[in-house]
């Protein structure tokens, strides 16, 4: 994704800049991509702008976070792909805050594995992600657009810790394990282990069926470079991430949060990598329609939207 330059813009008003705030953010289990995300996101917005304290807080993911957003218990969330839209549709009130990243679905494998296509890994034990993970809804979508399904084609398999994975494929206990994006937790850990990590991922006609059938998915790739020894980028299918506020919000807190990311890209991107898509641009490609009115209204101030 492109960044655009940053403007020289104010990072608060005086008044609103002396005033702490303090947000609770849902991530996921321990282990996964959404915790990462939340560390790097917390500290880089209190970096800053040191008067907003994010406070990361693990749940069951993007099956969860939904529901505690519209019910208040959180003021953040981190939710993909369908789950994401669903809130946003769903007249709670839940509003876009920022783009996280895309996420291109994926199976990674051992090297040494005997299987190269989608179709070889029918009837094998395949780790899917954790339970209520986006991950798993993101699978049922991309397997259904193939005319599968993940409990009856395959030995499915739903960790209580996205952790768990990478550790049932190194010693055999799944073929394969399904995740997505640059710098994703669970491939960092197979990519590191002897021999490396190898990925399977839909074929040209294999991605035509599935967005032909799931038009909630897009045509997205894994950048050459993500994970170490990959050389090339990798076609595949998938959802945007998002950061989802809780209804009610308000919007001198969101316009103040929407400059912080703003000013925070380089530094965001530093602590992970694949936060580099973080940007308010790419949460105008996102949901253009959801976006939290305080951040639109920044957004209007840094000539984002006009």
């Amino acid at each position: 994704m492109r960044r655009r330059a940053l403007l020289a813009v104010p990072l608060a008003t005086p008044a609103l800049a002396q005033q702490p705030i303090v947000l609770t953010l849902a991530t996921a289990t321990p282990g996964g991509g959404f915790p990462a995300f939340g560390d790097a996101f917390a500290a880089a917005i209190h970096a800053a702008d040191p008067g907003i304290t994010i406070q990361p807080r693990n749940t069951a993911g993007s099956g969860e976070n939904p529901r505690l957003l519209a019910a208040r218990e959180v003021d953040l969330g981190l939710v993909a792909g369908e789950p994401a839209m669903t809130a946003l549709r769903g007249n709670t009130g839940i509003t876009l805050l920022v783009a996280m990243y895309g996420q291109p679905g994926l199976f990674g494998l051992r090297p040494d594995s005997p299987h190269s296509t989608i179709a070889s890994l029918r009837g094998q034990r395949i780790a899917w992600g954790a339970r209520g993970s986006a991950f798993v809804v993101l699978a049922r979508q991309t397997m259904g657009g193939l005319g599968l399904d993940i409990d009856r084609d395959f030995e499915p398999v739903l960790l209580d810790r996205a952790a768990d994975g990478p550790a049932m494929v190194l010693d055999g206990r799944v073929a394969a394990l399904w995740g997505g994006g640059a710098g994703w937790p669970g491939f960092n850990t197979l990519a590191a282990a002897p021999g490396g990590l190898r990925f399977i991922a839909p074929d040209p006609a294999e991605r035509a069926r599935i967005l032909a059938a799931q038009p909630a998915l897009q045509a997205m790739e894994l950048p050459a470079g993500s994970y170490p020894g990959q050389t090339t980028a990798i076609p595949s299918v998938g959802t945007w991430s998002l950061v989802l506020a809780r209804p009610g919000l308000d919007d001198g807190m969101a316009h103040r949060l929407a400059s912080a990311i703003h000013h925070a890209g380089a530094d965001m991107t530093r602590r992970l990598p694949q936060a580099s898509e973080t940007t308010l641009a790419n949460t105008l490609a996102a949901a253009p329609e959801h976006i939290h009115p305080g951040v639109r209204r920044f957004m209007a101030t840094a000539g984002i939207i006009r």
